[in-house]
């Protein structure tokens, strides 16, 4: 294969978990014989220092002629007062509005190697295998917002909202996962409160009921959903839905395994390139170090090429040699638990090593 992927550092330790990803995909690419071509782009804090703009066009225009995006992280202390002109965040709403990017994939599953790693009891935690569907570009991320002054107090105001084909097409997406999993959907809502839930609900169970009638499909309040991730989280195959209580289950989610270090994500469109991150943050506090896990990032690397580049088995090569890294003992501090680690670049040579075969 011939490809072409936008690799987007960011901020904080973005560049360092890219570079190590960025020697997985030259790996990949001299082991199965392909050519990948990588090309730097900015995004984040760094595009607003540099230009001005958290996503100038260059990099849109790049993004839009690549066959797959990988994603380090935005955002940092530097870039956080609330009054600024523009943010980094706005960067990462704006390519994934521009890419048409409305699906949002997480996969959550607890690594055999690292049960102990979490925080919760092994009983509960062992078998753990969730895939989230967080739809992306609609909800109160997107909706009308404002603030107003009144009587010399402030207002502010954030509309979330939904329409018939947003809700139909995630809905697809989470169905389709499932027939190729455990075959089970879990809608999640508000819809004892929510107008906008209340029309989700409705569209779901259609969709469900319409086009996938052999799947067993369920409805949780998102509320209850908070409990049941730490209860009973076994219980769950893919699970679907909004913007907002996707963003705020996930990162719940994310400690099952016991580190935010360990999970990629995916989001994709209808049919254009897809955007490949981890799910962490930029974590200011230790860029620079030489100390960020980046098994997430060469996680969504895996996402990436089975998702956009349609190399199967060139995804579960690098899966595997996660595991197999995993398997060596070797850990970086977050989910070293105490014990003693490794850094970034090291735990990154496990993985190309076992890569290499």
């Amino acid at each position: 294969m011939d490809a072409k992927i936008v690799l987007l550092p960011g901020d904080g330790i973005g560049p360092e978990i890219i570079n190590q990803a960025e020697r997985v995909i030259d790996t990949v690419a001299t082991r199965f014989g392909h050519t990948l071509s990588c090309s730097r782009h900015l995004m984040g804090g760094i595009a607003i220092d540099e230009t001005g703009s958290p996503l100038p066009e260059e990099t849109i225009a790049a993004c839009k002629a690549a066959d797959a995006v990988l994603l380090g992280a935005v955002g940092g202390p530097k870039w956080d007062d609330p009054s600024a002109r523009t943010r980094p965040e706005k960067g990462l709403l704006g390519i994934r509005k521009e890419m048409g990017l409305f699906a949002n994939l997480r996969p959550i599953k607890a690594q055999s190697q690292l049960i102990d790693a979490s925080p919760l009891k092994r009983e509960i935690v062992e078998g753990v295998d969730i895939f989230f569907v967080r739809e992306l570009t609609g909800g109160i991320y997107f909706g009308e917002s404002g603030r107003k002054e009144i009587d010399g107090s402030e207002e502010a105001w954030n509309v979330m909202s939904y329409t018939t084909p947003e809700i139909e097409r995630v809905v697809r997406i989470a169905a389709e996962a499932a027939k190729l999993r455990r075959g089970k959907v879990t809608s999640v809502d508000k819809a004892n409160v929510l107008e906008v839930s209340r029309l989700w609900r409705q569209i779901a169970a259609k969709v469900m009921a319409d086009e996938y009638p052999d799947l067993e499909y369920e409805v949780v309040l998102v509320d209850a959903m908070a409990m049941h991730l730490i209860s009973r989280p076994r219980d769950f195959d893919v699970v679907v839905t909004g913007n907002l209580f996707g963003d705020i289950l996930t990162d719940e989610g994310s400690m099952l395994p016991g580190s935010l270090g360990l999970l990629p994500s995916a989001s994709l469109g209808s049919g254009g390139p897809g955007l490949y991150e981890p799910i962490h943050g930029s974590a200011p506090d230790i860029a620079g170090q030489g100390v960020a896990n980046p098994l997430a990032t060469i996680l969504a690397t895996a996402m990436m090429f089975r998702h956009s580049l349609g190399l199967d088995e060139e995804a579960q090569a690098i899966e595997a040699a996660v595991d197999a890294a995993l398997d060596t003992g070797y850990r970086t501090p977050d989910i070293a638990r105490g014990s003693s680690s490794i850094g970034t670049v090291e735990m990154a040579d496990h993985v190309v090593t076992a890569l290499e075969g």
